[in-house]
């Protein structure tokens, strides 16, 4: 089977939203039809928007099908000793789909991605991996972030 390797353009973004949506129901089992259909309106203002800015997707194809993916959202803040460059990667959506697994796949995505990263003068990327995927981004060069602060989070919506 020929795999093909890309960046996603405006005019996968159905493509895209299927991708997440197929996800997202694997991270957290069948959603509701009404937070799906939310889910589906931000996630075409979102791309539209981001797509070939601050956001970009990796895709691996097979017969003109996602098989697998993974996004990254690049994030600029105020440079500290952290991140002197100002500008963070926050990698999303590492999915294969199950048929295609334990190929691969994955790694050429991800390795891609870290080389973007390294192009756009990233200062690091950072994940939440499952017990799954771990194995995978430590194979990569990622480390478990050992951090004095404790992450918190004040819930808006």
């Amino acid at each position: 089977m020929n795999i093909i390797y890309r960046k996603a353009n405006l005019f996968d973004i159905e493509k895209l939203i299927q991708f997440r949506l197929d996800f997202l129901t694997e991270d957290r089992g069948e959603l509701p039809d009404d937070v799906k259909s939310n889910i589906v309106l931000q996630l075409k203002e979102y791309f539209t928007r981001h797509i070939g800015n601050d956001f970009i997707a990796f895709l691996a194809e097979a017969e003109n099908q996602i098989v697998s993916g993974a996004f990254l959202v690049i994030i600029e803040r105020p440079a500290n000793p952290s991140f002197i460059t100002g500008r963070i990667g926050t990698v999303l959506n590492v999915f294969t789909y199950p048929k295609f697994r334990r190929q691969g796949i994955a790694t050429n995505i991800l390795k891609e991605l870290i080389k973007t990263a390294k192009d756009e003068n990233l200062s690091f990327l950072e994940l939440s991996a499952t017990k799954k995927g771990r194995p995978l981004y430590e194979k990569l060069g990622f480390k478990i972030k050992n951090s004095h602060n404790t992450d918190m989070r004040l819930q808006l919506v």
